[in-house]
């Protein structure tokens, strides 16, 4: 069985990005489908996504909800520089905030997790 931590760090600004968190939503739900331990954080800009992807009506919703259940939190300290942190929260998503007020990966890595970054 893999390890794995998928890590969103794109801005939902481009249609690049739109394609990055795409990419990120399906890795999650292969992973997923195939039994294997792995989370999905939002980091960086990232955060930004969970307010968007709630949305019933963002052509990724379903995706996102056949994921969702894989999210690990959100970068406390990013949500909040770029505006959503009581957004991410009323969505659910814990903050993460082991290391400084980010995400430890240090600890997903001595835990065993390869790290995969969109």
């Amino acid at each position: 069985m893999s390890k794995v931590a998928i890590i969103v760090l794109a801005d939902t600004e481009t249609h690049e990005a739109l394609g990055r968190v795409v990419n990120a939503l399906e890795a999650v739900k292969e992973f997923k489908d195939g039994h294997d331990d792995v989370q999905l954080i939002f980091d960086g800009a990232g955060p930004k996504w969970i307010v968007e992807l709630e949305k019933p009506d963002h052509k990724l919703h379903g995706l996102y909800n056949a994921v969702k259940d894989r999210i690990a939190g959100a970068c406390e300290f990013c949500a909040g520089a770029f505006g959503v942190k009581d957004a991410v929260v009323a969505c659910g998503v814990k903050l993460a905030g082991e290391f400084e007020g980010h995400p430890s990966f240090k600890k997903l890595v001595s835990q065993g997790y390869q790290v995969i970054t969109f």
